[in-house]
């Protein structure tokens, strides 16, 4: 089946794939070897993100929840490939939470720089910012819950396909199929700015690493590069056909 979204671990050692066929795999990112296929999702899986520290792996899919994983010790295999036997022995991987409360596909996930808080955009035109800070304490409880919902960000007319956190974290940034970019206040949950000036879908964004300026893709085949602080363009990035 297609594959949708990868994300490589901090460490760069381990890579995740997730696809169509509603699974993720893990893969040893330098021999191509897979280590783990997670499982679970009742369809198809849209989006991918490993934790700062690279001890979990959040997920998004079409069947409108996010599932974080414990992914800790698929990282010893990485690094020690000799326990590795074969792929139906391992017992790695593990589900420690389902978070519900988005009510269509949920497209984008994104760990706030810290680990500390998740961020889930979805097809509802909302995003939800979830606490995260224990995740090792919900082990064997995979209930659904929505308890750990902090924020429920809303304001956008059209499903949300982007999300982005701020190197500080202070501030996140949603893309649209509105054509617009949105800012928030992650601590507030409250919106600092709207950037408009796309004539197609926001598809994908990225901050600068001193966090002062914004970069979005688009399917009106521009990238566009904004500033933070007023939220003016600075330059369109035109050549993609």
């Amino acid at each position: 089946a297609l594959p949708i979204s990868v994300a490589f671990s901090p460490d760069g050692l381990t890579l995740a794939s997730c696809s169509a066929d509603h699974t993720v795999r893990l893969w040893n990112a330098r021999t191509g070897q897979c280590l783990k296929t997670l499982t679970g999702h009742a369809d198809q899986v849209e989006s991918v993100t490993f934790s700062p520290d690279g001890q979990s792996l959040a997920i998004g899919s079409y069947d409108q929840t996010v599932r974080l994983w414990d992914v800790a010790s698929v990282g010893a295999l990485v690094a020690n490939p000799l326990s590795l036997k074969d792929d139906t022995a391992l017992d790695t991987g593990q589900c420690l939470k389902i978070l519900s409360g988005h009510t269509d596909v949920v497209s984008s996930v994104a760990f706030s720089p810290d680990g500390r808080t998740l961020a889930s955009g979805s097809r509802d035109q909302t995003v939800r910012l979830w606490d995260v800070t224990h995740p090792l304490s919900l082990k064997n409880d995979t209930a659904l819950d929505a308890s750990q919902c902090l924020q429920i960000l809303s304001g956008h007319t059209n499903r949300i396909t982007s999300i982005a956190f701020s190197p500080d974290g202070q501030t996140l940034a949603s893309g649209s199929d509105d054509q617009t970019i949105r800012l928030w206040a992650v601590e507030r949950g409250e919106p600092i700015r709207q950037l408009a000036g796309h004539t197609g879908r926001v598809l994908s964004l990225a901050f600068s690493p001193d966090g002062k300026k914004i970069m979005s893709g688009s399917s009106d085949r521009t990238g566009r590069l904004w500033r933070i602080a007023s939220g003016e363009p600075i330059r369109q990035l035109a050549g993609h056909t």
